[in-house]
This record gives structure tokens, C-alpha cells and sequence, in this order.
């Protein structure tokens, strides 16, 4: 059992996502950055779809009850065990007892633990991903208990060479596909959105970023539409907003571009002020 001794600035339990419910204004959730939950699970030998904890900016501190093995991926937070520092994208083991802290954030936003076997935790709707009102809460609580497979921490470690990918923390480039709206955009503008540098606004969480200037919009208010993870929408005021994992499932705004699976991911670790560039892929 791993409990939670202080919960960290947001720390939640996700999977891979909630699907199939859309059609209800369900939102799909799930980890913000997909590379680098599944690189933890896939070290681990685990499914690409075991429920991890994502921790954002500020880490937890946890106490494990049993042996098992455990795998840091994402952003680096000074991880530590028992006091000492442990490094990301390794198979670390662990002891009954055993205490996980983070000295602080050095770089990328979010960082993904991964338990071999995956969290147990309650499945709502298909998914362990928390999300309020669908689960009992949105994010953990100090005191808070989460179940996970007692595993051997001598178990072979057959899975920990794979390569993680750290042009995910440090590029600012996230390619994009152009969106249902873009055509409408007057010449000027779809060239302003491939060559301005934008930044990341205070306004960023698990539903949406928010970028940084404003820039000029002539285009109407469409009829309500499906939007999806990725969806990036020009307000009338010319505010580029960029939906994510918890996004609703319409919009009215046009819908000028959409990023790719990857490109969603390098979103996730950046912080407010840290630049973006969109490059369209067609």
C-alpha cells in the first residue's frame, strides 16, 4: 500500500483515459504527457496503460508498505529515496518503509511514478483517471492510501535499457495539422501563427493553455462543435487557447489548428512564460 504524507501542488492518478463517453460531455482525461508515462510503465515491463501518479511542479511525499519497484519519467523534481537522490528513467527498488520525496523542480512540469503492476485504484467509467465529478475526487489528499501489487524488489530488471527521449523537456516546437477553421483565416494570419513565437500565460491547467500576445481575429463564432485534446481555438478577442487532456468535448470558438500526440506532450512539461512556435505538418 503507498500512502500519501503530503499530497504535492497536483498530484493525481492517471491512465491512459476515459473513452467512449464523449457523446455524454465526458471528458477523456488521462495523463497529460503520454511519452513519458508509458516509458516509466514500459521499464517496468507493465502495460502502456497502467495507472500512474502524475505529479505537477511540486512533488508529493509517500510512504510504501511493501517491496515493489517504482520508475520516474517526465519532468526532473529532484526525486529522492529516503533522503537521497534517485535519478529519472531507471528501475529503482524499494523497501517496506521506504520514503519518496522531491528536493524541487529543475526542469519540465510534470513527472509520471510508475509502480510495477500499476496503482489499484477504483475504475470509474472504464478508467482510474481522477477527474472531479466523475471520480470522488480530483486530485490526492495527505493521508490518502492507494493499493498496488506486492512485487519482489529482486524481480530481474529485463526492461531498463529503452531510451527516453529528452528533446521532449527542451524543444519549443509543437507541429500542428491544420484545423477545421484555418482556411477562413485571412493570409496574414495563418503566417503570424507560423512564424510568431507565443508563451505560455498564467491560464495553463489539465483542461487548457492559454498563449500569449493576442493576435488579431476577424473570424465569427461557429455553431458548437466537437473538440478534441490538442484543439486549438481563436477567441473573438484573439486569444489562442490550446484544449488538453480534461477539455470539454465542444467548443464555439473556430478551431484554427491541432496538435499532434506528440506535440501534446511537450506542451504538458512547459511552464508559464516558456515559449512555443506552432509548424504546421502538411
Amino acid at each position: 500500500m503507498l500512502k500519501v504524507v503530503k499530497s504535492g501542488f497536483y498530484t493525481t492518478i492517471q491512465d491512459s483515459g476515459r473513452f467512449g463517453y464523449r457523446a455524454y460531455g465526458v471528458p477523456v482525461s488521462g495523463v497529460m504527457d503520454s511519452y513519458s508515462s508509458h516509458y516509466a510503465n514500459s521499464i517496468l515491463g507493465n502495460d502502456a496503460d497502467c495507472a500512474v501518479l502524475e505529479i505537477t511542479m511540486i512533488g508529493p511525499e509517500l510512504h510504501f508498505d511493501e517491496p515493489t519497484q517504482i520508475a520516474i519519467a517526465g519532468a526532473d523534481m529532484g526525486p529522492m529515496l529516503n533522503g537521497n537522490l534517485i535519478s529519472n528513467n531507471q528501475v529503482i527498488d524499494i523497501k517496506p518503509n521506504d520514503v519518496l520525496s522531491f528536493e524541487g523542480l529543475r526542469k519540465g512540469l510534470r513527472c509520471y511514478l510508475a509502480i510495477k503492476g500499476g496503482l489499484q485504484s477504483e475504475v470509474y467509467l472504464g478508467s482510474r483517471s481522477m477527474y472531479n465529478t466523475i471520480t470522488e475526487s480530483g486530485t490526492l489528499k495527505a493521508g490518502e492510501k492507494i493499493y498496488y501489487e506486492k512485487s519482489p524488489s529482486n524481480s530481474i530488471k529485463t526492461y531498463s535499457n529503452v531510451k527516453y527521449d529528452h528533446d521532449l523537456l527542451s524543444t519549443n516546437i509543437l507541429e500542428v495539422e491544420n484545423g477545421p477553421e484555418y482556411n477562413e483565416l485571412p493570409q496574414e494570419l495563418k503566417n503570424k501563427l507560423s512564424t510568431l513565437q507565443f508563451k505560455v500565460s498564467k491560464f495553463n491547467n489539465r483542461m487548457a493553455y492559454q498563449l500569449e500576445p493576442l493576435i488579431p481575429n476577424t473570424l465569427k463564432t461557429i455553431i458548437t462543435s466537437p473538440v478534441l485534446p490538442g484543439t486549438v481555438q481563436l477567441t473573438p478577442n484573439g486569444n489562442l487557447i490550446i484544449l488538453v487532456r480534461d477539455c470539454q468535448t465542444t467548443g464555439g470558438y473556430p478551431r484554427v489548428l491541432q496538435l499532434t500526440e506528440r506535440s501534446l506532450n511537450i506542451l504538458s512539461q512547459k511552464r508559464q512564460e516558456e515559449q512555443v512556435s506552432f509548424r504546421l505538418t502538411y
